[in-house]
């Protein structure tokens, strides 16, 4: 079986300002689960890079581990990039910005690789402001190793498996707002009418851009006590030969109007309700976002949209003073000016 990807194209397909189509922001044939929220997550980064004429050379996708940190596979194959150890992609990519603060920076990440292992790392980034566009696929569980909850699943809920939610839920849009984030939007993988302008958004912003974006996994939200779930066709069938399969589970989508609640129904029945925010929202205000955030999470609602903007937020570059000339572009001698200027450097701090 081939899993390479076509290289045929209409040849009539629509060009950006590069003379370059969409089929060219694509990556790999993803392996992600049929039917999974993430591929729809690269199907807007790729249309909103698309739209934007973003030079896919100009781009550094970055990642940790997890279902959605296998996702950069699938979109920009002619972008760098690199998938860093479970939890410590906002170290790499602090790194790489400091070595060239050229190149635009979009993260993906999950929320076991940003609330759980990653949470430490995922604090200071935003406390300091790097620039860079920061992505959480959000599905509130463990995809990757067979479901287990994340710290990002409500209380009371329960996994694949029964395992119930005992832990208050950790919300990242709340926390980037209380540490100073200047952009943080939340949107949903099936919504792709205000996923592709938040992403867009995000892109231009000059600081720290963080979008968590709730995205249903296909495989491990089904219901436990259903006779169609895996554990009953596991219990209840006889196997010739070991294979593992997935199903073939359509694509949810959601196209509510602003302001408009929506209930949506996952794969395995439950309800989900999302509740766009209304046209004279004040995003300009962090503290009613987090209040606001939370009165609709009591209600069982799940508040998308922009939620807040600073346009004249610093970033780290910027707070740092560092060079407008990227690291990487710096010649020995500037990078290495010898003992007598680091002398004076030392003198400084005497």
């Amino acid at each position: 079986m081939s899993f390479q990807k076509s290289k045929f194209h209409h040849p009539r397909l629509p060009v950006n300002d590069l003379g370059l189509t969409y089929r060219d922001y694509e990556g790999a044939l993803s392996t992600l689960c049929a039917g999974c929220g993430h591929d729809s997550i690269t199907s807007a980064i790729i249309q909103a890079c698309h739209e934007q004429s973003i030079p896919p050379h100009k781009v550094a996708k970055m990642s940790g581990i997890g279902c959605s940190s296998k996702a950069p596979n699938y979109f920009l194959n002619k972008a760098h990039g690199f998938n860093s150890v479970h939890g410590r992609m906002p170290s790499v990519t602090t790194g790489a910005n400091m070595a060239n603060r050229d190149l635009l920076y979009l993260a993906m990440s999950g929320d076991g690789d940003s609330a759980s292992i990653g949470l430490g790392q995922f604090a200071h980034v935003v406390r300091r402001q790097l620039d860079m566009v920061y992505m959480v696929a959000n599905n509130g569980v463990y995809g990757l190793t067979k479901g287990q909850l994340a710290a990002t699943a409500d209380k009371g809920v329960k996994n694949k498996t029964g395992e119930l939610s005992i832990f208050t839920d950790i919300d990242l849009c709340v926390m980037a707002l209380q540490l100073g984030a200047t952009f943080v939007a939340r949107s949903f993988s099936g919504d792709k009418k205000q996923l592709v302008p938040l992403i867009k958004a995000a892109i231009s912003h000059r600081g720290f851009a963080f979008l968590d974006i709730i995205s249903p996994c296909v495989t491990f939200n089904n219901h436990p006590k259903s006779t169609r779930s895996y554990d009953y066709v596991h219990d209840n069938v006889v196997t010739g030969a070991i294979a593992d399969f997935v199903p073939v589970k359509k694509e949810i989508t959601s196209d509510s109007a602003q302001g408009g609640c929506e209930d949506i129904c996952l794969h395995d029945g439950s309800i989900m309700r999302i509740q766009k925010i209304t046209a004279d929202y004040d995003s300009k205000n962090a503290m009613k976002a987090i209040v606001d955030i939370e009165e609709h999470k009591k209600k069982g609602e799940i508040l998308t949209g922009l939620l807040y903007l600073d346009p004249t937020g610093s970033h780290f570059h910027e707070i740092n003073n560092t060079t407008d000339t990227p690291l990487n572009q710096l010649d020995q001698d500037t990078l290495c000016p010898g003992s007598r200027i680091l002398s004076s450097i030392n003198d400084s701090f005497r």
